[in-house]
């Protein structure tokens, strides 16, 4: 789409950044709610299963939409995506039980995976790499936005407006969004000579279901020795092979193994990989450290969150300037990285909002200096004809990362919370329950529960309800559970920490090959594909 007038493609990005932000500000807006709906519909062992879900369905829909997007063009899967998640969103704020959130946000899931998988390739077919690193900046900006409004207004919306709104509250965009990319969005013709690999897609999916349900039921539903947990494990390792198999015969595969014989995109997808586990996984439970340890509202939650998100508005969008002007991209991920790493050790050991939002900040500058670099890796070391499957592959690595991350995390959370939890009250931190009658001896310890401090209206109910004498006794539980959640969280955050100083020594060995001035010289590209790929004999062998 390089043939485009310029005043065409800027009016082209317009209608991607609507996109682009629809589905971003849904994401975030729930952010800081969550805990709170999950604490009014019940359930806070599947709390991370509304998280797992959408990561889930838009994964696997990021990974089957790249290779297809390549064959039907990226319009039809932007109104595709934009269709699905309204129909989610919508479903979302309709849910009674947990088990139906679960279920809606697995639609959910869908339409952004694809959006999200077709908007940041879109860009990729409108400019060449060296111009495209400003365009990723100002995308990553505008996901950047969403997340200084999107936390403080789901905070809000949630403590003063019933909170199925936080859902319905931006559909209306999705329709302006949906209506920008039917008249904006040019059409291109079916490559006619690609055929879908239908083999591929089928044990890719099956692989990543597997894999992806094993680590996410593993620690909480299931035991991680279980025969359910191995089961999984060892299916998700058997589709692995057969996929691979498939792959080396399929005449235009899913997932083109020729892509992991060049240096920097396993490199860069390892690292995306590795930054999302601890970063997602860590910042997922950021939330239940303010409310939940600190007894913040949501919606003053959702302030602490956005000193990061302002800070990776504006290093994101000068990053990629930085980048376009220079062609260089390495020094950027090597002087964002630190950044992530202290911030991420300043939030072990956060210990009021003072330092909450010190960490939060550290945390942003390096989000905003080296978030735009790893998908731009990638698209800048593959052939133009390869942009959508190299870009789902990149996103399927990141998300895959998340997951992954999220549901070792929570493990490591639970798994460390009872632990404290048993040796607190063995140690007797806890009040002397022998003093009150069986029946309140048995309510009071109902409530050594992590689940009762993110709910700090109910919390205040049930202290006033209590008996004078007993109060004490409930303060006492209630400042024991809290201490409990916080050593817990310093364990999650530390984990997240090393999983990002293993990210950066990787950085360390990434490749850098000047950013490409065009899409159109795609002979000469390929050859310098070949080559590189011909300088890595052990990659090759």
């Amino acid at each position: 789409m390089e043939h485009l007038t310029q005043k065409k493609k800027l009016t082209i990005m317009i209608a991607l950044m609507a996109a682009m932000f629809f589905a971003a500000i849904n994401q975030t807006i729930v952010s800081t709610a969550m805990p709170r709906i999950i604490a009014i519909l019940g359930g806070i062992e599947y709390y991370t299963w509304v998280i797992t879900i959408y990561m889930l369905t838009s994964t696997i829909a990021t990974v089957l939409v790249g290779k297809l997007s390549d064959i039907y063009g990226r319009k039809p899967f932007l109104l595709a995506g934009i269709v699905f998640f309204i129909i989610g969103a919508f479903l979302c704020g309709t849910s009674t039980t947990v088990f139906q959130l679960i279920t809606y946000r697995g639609i959910q899931g869908l339409g952004g995976g694809i959006l999200m998988s077709a908007t940041v390739t879109a860009v990729g077919d409108l400019f060449a790499p060296r111009e495209r690193a400003k365009w990723t900046g100002i995308m990553m900006a505008v996901f950047g936005f969403s997340s200084v409004i999107g936390p403080t207004l789901g905070g809000f919306l949630v403590d003063h407006i019933a909170w199925k709104w936080i859902f319905w509250i931006f559909l209306p965009l999705g329709l302006v969004a949906f209506g920008m990319i039917w008249s904006m969005f040019p059409k291109t013709a079916r490559k006619t000579s690609e055929s879908i690999d239908y083999l591929g897609s089928l044990f890719l999916t099956l692989m990543l279901i597997s894999l992806l349900l094993g680590f996410s039921w593993a620690g909480t539903k299931y035991d991680w020795g279980s025969s359910q947990i191995i089961g999984l494990l060892a299916a998700s390792i058997v589709f692995l092979i057969i996929l691979l198999l498939v792959e080396r015969k399929a005449k235009s595969p899913v997932l083109p193994l020729s892509l992991f014989k060049n240096s920097i995109v396993t490199i860069s997808n390892s690292i995306g990989f590795l930054m999302n586990a601890g970063m997602m996984g860590a910042m997922m439970y950021l939330p239940f450290f303010v409310q939940g340890v600190l007894g913040i509202s949501p919606t003053n939650s959702g302030f602490v969150n956005m000193p990061m998100s302002i800070a990776m508005i504006f290093l994101s969008t000068m990053s990629g300037r930085w980048i376009s002007k220079s062609g260089k991209y390495k020094r950027f991920a090597i002087a964002g990285m630190p950044f992530m790493v202290v911030g991420m050790l300043l939030m072990a050991f956060m210990n009021n909002v003072g330092v909450a939002v010190a960490a939060m900040i550290v945390f942003g500058i390096g989000l905003g200096i080296s978030m735009p670099v790893f998908t731009l890796t990638v698209q800048n070391a593959v052939a133009p004809t390869q942009l959508g499957v190299a870009t789902a592959t990149a996103t399927l690595f990141r998300n895959l990362g998340g997951t992954i991350g999220i549901a070792v995390m929570g493990t490591v959370m639970n798994s460390t919370m009872s632990s404290k939890l048993e040796a607190a009250v063995k140690a007797g931190e806890g009040p002397d329950l022998s003093q009150v009658d069986p029946e309140t001896a048995k309510q009071l310890s109902s409530f050594l529960n992590p689940q009762m401090l993110l709910d700090q209206p109910k919390l205040k109910e049930l202290h006033a309800t209590l008996p004078e004498q007993v109060q004490p006794m409930f303060t006492h539980i209630i400042e024991m559970v809290r201490s409990v959640l916080s050593d817990s969280l310093t364990v999650v955050f530390l984990f997240g920490m090393s999983l990002l100083v293993v990210a950066f020594v990787l950085v360390l060995f990434l490749k850098e090959i000047p950013l490409r001035s065009s899409n159109d010289m795609k002979a000469k590209v390929e050859a310098e594909q070949t080559e590189l790929i011909k300088k890595e004999p052990a990659l090759n062998a």
